[in-house]
């Protein structure tokens, strides 16, 4: 079994979280290397950007990197308070050891952001949120990322993308890269999106 955290962080966009749960959590039905997923955040309690409340599994201080596989990030919106946890120190280190150690960091729109800001794409190719002037696109740049205008990017251990119709991609991109091809077309197949 694989694990994945999913980090959630004050005013995540619900859909980008869900993605992860829907297309992981069917490894655990179908296909033949099942995922775990385990959410946390930085507080008890989490209001998403259209108000959903949420509360994680797990509290931050009680996760342990070896636990895990990779760690999943949604992103979210600024109105919703999404930067007041994005950006906290104690989450950027998180995802410091993540990549120290190798371990895949997939991210859903400005869930690259706190990749970004953390400094593990320095010199390295990453996308973002394209619209609203390229606002946060410019922002990775100056954080020293090479930004490619594509719907997703991979970085050896990192996945980025633009919004959050990419979420689902992204999705079955980190699950490719957590167990293999054919159990990724699988889970597809039973989901129906082939046949």
């Amino acid at each position: 079994m694989k694990r994945v955290l999913l980090f959630l962080c004050q005013g995540f966009e619900e859909l980008e979280a869900a993605v992860f749960t829907d297309v992981l959590g069917w490894t655990r039905l179908e296909g033949d290397i099942p995922v775990e997923v385990v959410t946390a955040g930085l507080r008890p309690k989490l209001k998403c950007t259209w108000n959903m409340i949420i509360e994680p599994e797990m509290k931050f201080e009680d996760i342990q990197i070896d636990d895990y596989d990779a760690i999943a990030i949604p992103g979210g919106f600024d109105e919703a308070g999404f930067y007041e946890d994005a950006y906290d120190e104690r989450f950027l280190k998180l995802i410091r050891d993540f990549n120290k150690q190798g371990k895949l960091i997939a991210s859903v729109c400005v869930g690259a952001m706190p990749i970004g800001k953390s400094g593990v794409l320095k010199n390295r190719n990453a996308t973002t949120y394209d619209l609203s002037g390229g606002h946060r696109r410019h922002q990775l740049t100056e954080m020293g990322i090479n930004v490619l205008d594509q719907h997703i990017v991979v970085d050896e251990n990192i996945i980025t993308s633009t919004g959050p119709a990419t979420g689902l991609d992204v999705a079955f991109t980190l699950l490719e890269k957590l167990t293999s091809h054919d159990n990724m077309m699988e889970i597809k197949r039973h989901m129906r999106f082939i046949d």
